[in-house]
């Protein structure tokens, strides 16, 4: 029981964290918001990003056979590995824009292609 609401407000506190994180982008915080931002996004969401990537990959390679025949490889690789991969690596610390260059690539690419 005492493990338990451990593990549920160990939860909730990461979940708290997390949501502080995105807020560093806004010009009106302080120095304590962006400090805590910085120390979430290493402590929490980095090695979230991380496992996630590592997950992905695993899962990328998983569903080649599927992804082969129907010639989605890359679609697959972009939203299983290169997405969580520029969340864990590529964005600024305490940022949440790591998606815009994402999107914008696969935006360029789906204009090309049509």
């Amino acid at each position: 029981m005492k493990q338990t609401k451990r593990l549920i407000l160990t939860t909730v506190l990461a979940f708290f964290l997390a949501s502080l994180a995105p807020r560093v982008a806004l010009s009106d915080v302080t120095a304590e918001e962006r400090d805590l931002a910085y120390l979430t996004d290493v402590a929490v969401l980095r090695p979230v990003g991380l496992v996630t990537t590592v997950a992905g990959i695993a899962l990328f390679i998983v569903t080649l056979p599927i992804s082969i025949p129907t010639l989605s490889v890359e679609k697959s690789f972009d939203i299983l590995v290169k997405t969580p991969a520029a969340y864990t690596f590529a964005r600024e610390l305490g940022g949440d824009d790591y998606n815009s260059d994402v999107r914008r690539e696969q935006m360029a690419k789906d204009s090309g292609q049509k």
